[in-house]
């Protein structure tokens, strides 16, 4: 194995941006490796960093950025001691109402992508070894409004739980990150008109990434931050899917079918 590194998509903003500052705190790493599809915005960390930034401009839906990606592994051969899945989106609103390619490139970044960067760095993962996948408080239910966003991430909840049970006699670690409302550009891009209106509590990025780096190394599987979303979650386990999703049209002001 090569030098030791840490692999950030979604690095430019928001919660890869996080993972990327905290990481570089918290660990011991030669590089990491800056995923995005505007890059040029990480510059500004670099003079805060302990380890070499290395920008990788790809855009992840796109199923030729896996070879271009592939390459690079292949070439430096790293080890790779932590990748972090951060990369997504999501757009509110009624699904008959949202431009399909729109809603299917969805799909494509929070789950085709995150399938495919963690197949290809998974050779490279050595013992000890973690990843975290985001996911959101939307893995755990039904999300009228956020219809294909919320599915895309219960695929992330299911997909990196089932996954870390399989890497565990390799001593390697797998964990969902699921948070509720958090702070970042995410909304520039999610919200076009005002279906989505009632927003009970905010996180920042600082708290989710604390939180996560935490329940990690406590063993957990899932990580979510705050004891009123971590209730919220324990509510939707116990209650009917129907009743969840009333009581969310409701909050959001928005008509349901009995």
């Amino acid at each position: 194995m090569g030098k030791k590194i840490a692999v950030v998509t979604g690095a430019s903003s928001g919660m890869g941006r996080e993972f990327l500052r905290q990481l570089d705190a918290a660990e011991k790493l030669e590089e990491i490796w800056a995923i995005a599809r505007h890059p040029e915005t990480l510059e500004e960390l670099r003079p805060g960093l302990r380890a070499e930034l290395r920008r990788i401009p790809l855009d992840l839906t796109e199923a030729e950025s896996g070879k271009i990606y592939a390459g690079i592994l292949e070439e430096e051969k790293p080890e790779v001691a932590v990748l972090v899945n951060a990369a997504g989106y999501g757009v509110f609103g009624a699904f008959a109402e949202r431009d399909l390619e729109n809603q299917l490139g969805i799909i494509d970044l929070n789950d085709k992508a995150l399938v495919r960067m963690t197949a290809l760095t998974l050779p490279y993962l050595a013992r000890g070894s973690r990843v975290y996948q985001m996911g959101s408080l939307s893995s755990f239910q039904p999300v009228p409004y956020i219809n294909v966003y919320g599915a895309s991430k219960a695929f992330v909840l299911s997909f990196s739980r089932a996954l870390n049970t399989e890497l565990k006699p390799r001593g390697i670690r797998v964990m969902a990150v699921c948070p509720g409302w958090v702070r970042t550009d995410f909304f520039q891009r999610a919200v076009s008109d005002d279906t989505i209106l009632y927003y009970n509590r905010w996180y920042t990025p600082d708290q989710v990434v604390t939180r996560a780096l935490r329940d990690m190394n406590r063993g957990k599987d899932v990580s979510v931050c705050g004891l009123p979303v971590r209730l919220q979650v324990l509510m939707v386990k116990l209650l009917p899917h129907r009743l969840v999703m009333r009581i969310w049209c409701t909050q959001q002001k928005q008509p349901r079918r009995e």
